[in-house]
Formats: structure tokens, sequence, C-alpha cells
């Protein structure tokens, strides 16, 4: 048995599509609305859907979902009634503004078959066309992730929480190591104190022995944001998700090539900006000279940076060529490691953000991962 999971928290425009898509590859699909307070639940039940509605929930998208896999996976006493799920079924977790392509859960289940220690499989995620350049710079960077996902043998960094189908004979031992202490967070399948609940869960696989894969043939596509602000802060959280996941892991054989990844990327800022200071302090100087190993190596980069993005067409062809949009869409993101870095070394709230509320979008600060789960019921809301 296939179970097909969404939580949806107000995702009325979306809603449909997302049940569509997968209305046929799954035996159920099962809408948890969490404190929604639109027609989101109307939408779903008429897009097929069986629809349940959390119960006094403030744990956002991990505690909703843990409140359905708790009566699925006979873990503890519930209100709901949802079907029992054997070692040997399967649920897909997907988002809410996401839609799978047709064949995602037979590649998925095929992955599984021929992958015999892979214990999720997630999907190679794609921006949904529209907007301006703040979309299309996301779009690009989506299908080089994927070119790196495909190159690597389709074993994926981290299980997107777009949409993965996860075993449920090991979201229980998953849910069985946190109660006895051997992974963070104290009850359910996901932790509810992470920023970032796919990739921690990605984590909490691997440290039980389970690879996690992402076939390039498991295809979703999302929404991704419109303007700087929206995707500063879902960066935030994603940046500082993952840093923090890793504190509370710890250095092992898991985390270290996260480690490793992480440390890469600041020595590359630091490497990025020692290379601009000297090139322009030659050139204040008078001592500028062009050598042609570096300009080699310079032409290499950019047909790099075509190549990558080749499979996008002339938009992303557009944007890559120039060089310096993407550029400034590097310092972007640069911009976000270092302010996250700060936030944790400071001890700052971290925050969320829904860019579906607009202008009067909800900034809402979050319990630290170090937090009881009964410091969870003081969340605050500002506007």
């Amino acid at each position: 048995m296939i179970v097909g999971l969404i939580p949806a928290h107000n995702e009325s425009d979306g809603i449909a599509a997302s049940v569509s898509s997968i209305a046929g590859q799954v035996d159920q699909v099962i809408v948890i609305s969490d404190n929604s307070t639109d027609d989101t639940v109307a939408r779903a039940i008429a897009a097929g859907a069986t629809v349940i509605e959390s119960l006094d929930n403030s744990d956002k998208k991990a505690g909703a979902l843990n409140q359905a896999l708790t009566a699925m996976l006979n873990l503890g006493p519930t209100p709901f009634d949802l079907p029992s799920l054997t070692d040997d079924d399967h649920v897909l977790v997907m988002d809410a503004d996401s839609r799978i392509d047709e064949g995602f859960v037979v590649r998925a289940i095929e992955e599984f078959e021929l992958t015999p220690d892979a214990g999720a499989v997630g999907g190679v995620f794609l921006g949904d066309p529209g907007g301006g350049l703040v979309a299309q710079l996301q779009r690009n960077e989506y299908i080089r992730y994927a070119r790196e996902v495909a190159r690597r043998g389709a074993r994926a960094w981290v299980l997107t929480g777009t949409a993965s189908v996860l075993r449920v004979d090991v979201l229980r031992k998953v849910a069985n190591a946190r109660r006895d202490g051997a992974l963070p967070g104290s009850y359910g399948v996901y932790d509810t104190l992470a920023l970032t609940e796919d990739n921690e869960l990605t984590l909490a696989i691997k440290t039980l022995g389970y690879r996690t894969m992402s076939p390039k043939e498991c295809i979703v596509r999302t929404e991704v944001m419109l303007n700087w602000r929206d995707l500063w802060h879902q960066r935030m959280r994603w940046q500082r998700g993952a840093l923090e996941n890793l504190r509370h892991y710890k250095l092992s054989k898991v985390t270290r090539p996260y480690f490793v990844q992480q440390g890469i990327m600041i020595l590359g800022m630091f490497a990025m900006w020692l290379f601009i200071g000297l090139t322009v302090l030659s050139a204040v100087t008078g001592s500028f000279q062009i050598q042609l190993l570096w300009l080699a190596i310079g032409l290499i980069f950019v047909v790099e940076r075509i190549v990558t993005v080749w499979k996008g067409g002339y938009k992303s062809l557009v944007i890559a060529v120039p060089m310096v949009i993407e550029f400034v869409y590097d310092l972007f993101l640069q911009a976000v490691i270092i302010r996250s870095i700060f936030d944790i070394v400071s001890g700052r709230q971290a925050d969320w953000y829904h860019p579906t509320d607009g202008a009067n979008a909800a900034v809402e600060s979050v319990p630290q991962p170090s937090a009881s789960p009964e410091s969870q019921d003081r969340v605050l809301t500002a506007r």
C-alpha cells in the first residue's frame, strides 16, 4: 500500500493540482489541513482527497505530519481514523505547492528494489514557470542541483520536502530511535524542533544505516519565490536549519561530508573575495596584467555555467551567459550563509515566514532546537 500525505496550511490555490498529480499514483491521498483559514479543505475534498484537520498543532509541518503518522504507524493513541500501515508499505510525503510527474512513484518503488538499503527516495525538483529574474535564478539553481544529483549516481544529499517516498519500517525505526534518545527529538517521525525537518529526517535515516536516493526520473515541480524578500527568508531557514541539524548530530561518519560541504562553501567565499581584492589592488597600483592561465580558467568557468543550465532553454542561458547576474545571486546566497552563522553564534531566535500572505506576511519566532517540547506552546506570532 502507498499512501500520499500532503500537509497544507492555507494552500487553496494549489492543493487541487497537488492532489491530482498523485491521485493516480498512490492508493489513497490524505491532506492534513494545518490551521487553515481559507477553503483548502473544500478544494482538497473536491479533488478526491481524504482530509483531516490537525488538532492543537503549534509545530507547523512537522507536527501535522507527526499527527497523521502516529495514527498510520500505530505509534500511540490518536483520534484520527486513518489506514494502518505495515512495514512493507510506503508513504509519499509531498508539499502542497508541488506536483509530481507521471511515473514518479513507480520509479521510486523500483529504486527501493534496486537499492535494498535505501530508506527513502526523494524527488529531483524543478521550479515552476513564470515570475521574473528572481524566479529564473532559482530555476537555474535547481537545474544545476538535478544535474549534480544525477552525476552522483542518484545519491541524495537531502530528502527534499517537495516530494519523497518513505519506507514505513524505516519511519517506525526513526520514531523509536527518537523515543529511546538515539536520535534528536523526543517523539514522532519528524523532529518538531528542527527548522528544516526534511534535512533532519535525511540525517536520521542515514544515521540508522540507510541510503537516501533521488533518481533523475522522479521529477517534482514546485513553486519558486517571486521576490528577494521571500527568497531571503526561505534560504535563511534552509541554511540555518542545515547548520543547526549538524550541530545536534555532531561530527560522525554520516555528517562528515555535510561538514566538509559547509566548510568548502565558506572557504569558497573567502577565496572569491581574496581574488576580487587582489584584482582590484593590482588594477589600482597599475600592476594588473592579463595572464593566459587565469584567462583559460575563467573561460572554463564560463563554459561550465552555460553547459550546466543548457536544458533550461534560452531563458536559463540569458541569465547564465552574462555571468554578472548570477554573480550577484551568489553574493546574495553568501550573505545568507554569513547571517545564518551570525544568528546562531549570537543566539538569535529563528523566524518562519509565509510568503503566501503577501505584504502582511507573518514572521513567527520559533523555539531553538535545544528547547524542551513544552516550550513550543509559547510560539509568538508577530505581524
